[in-house]
């Protein structure tokens, strides 16, 4: 699951919300600070409320990612995905096509969620406005046995940089698309490797529903 998918069900709690983008946050700036559950468990009920709901919404994503990858839905769909990037790239382009069929499962349910509460997206970067980022970096410091002061610049940057608009359009979510691909090591994509994109778009929202199973629901989704 990706911060869109992951947030949606809990925007009436601001840093609850917030915290449920902690885990992957810290990949982006930050691989060495690694959180888990036994770091998290203990502060649910921290006198600190902010830090109480930093712990819940951090378990939250762990859950919540358990879940998800052990549906149907997602394992068919990445085997998919996989096929059409690797029918796209090449066998030995070197893109790796099985890490692509997975990160597309995940932003394009994203899209797909997106696109069924557009106002809930202006409500989610309204709650990451909400939130003291230095609150969330000090809660995670206390959990993790790692300390990282990334994390609060990481979170500002993310609202202001509104990322998760660029899902709705092939040729935006392209170029986040190589962004990550840069972040892992991978070569950058091909411009003709939008050409899967409309019908990998089509596949996810098609199934939101079941990869969404067992997952705390939001009204409509």
């Amino acid at each position: 699951m990706n911060y869109f998918a992951h947030a949606l069900p809990f925007l009436d709690n601001p840093y609850f919300a917030t915290a449920t983008g902690i885990p992957d946050w810290l990949t982006v700036v930050d691989r060495k600070v690694r959180i888990r559950r036994k770091h998290v468990a203990p502060f649910l009920d921290d006198d600190c409320p902010e830090i109480a709901a930093v712990a819940g919404g951090v378990l939250q994503h762990l859950r919540d990612d358990a879940r998800f990858h052990e549906t149907r839905a997602f394992a068919e769909l990445s085997i998919e995905l996989t096929v059409m990037a690797r029918d796209e790239l090449g066998a030995d382009s070197g893109f790796r096509p099985a890490f692509l069929g997975h990160l597309l499962v995940e932003l394009l349910l994203d899209a797909a969620l997106i696109d069924a509460h557009p106002d809930r997206l202006d409500a989610y970067y309204e709650v990451l406005g909400q939130v003291d980022a230095t609150v969330i970096e000090e809660a995670v410091n206390r959990m993790a046995p790692r300390r990282t002061e990334r994390l609060a610049w990481m979170l500002e940057r993310f609202r202001t940089t509104r990322v998760l608009s660029d899902y709705a359009e092939d040729g935006r979510l392209f170029v986040r698309l190589n962004q990550v691909m840069g972040r892992v090591g991978l070569n950058r994509l091909p411009e003709t490797f939008c050409r899967i994109l409309p019908e990998a778009r089509r596949k996810v929202a098609f199934r939101r529903e079941e990869l969404l199973e067992g997952i705390p629901a939001t009204d409509g989704v």
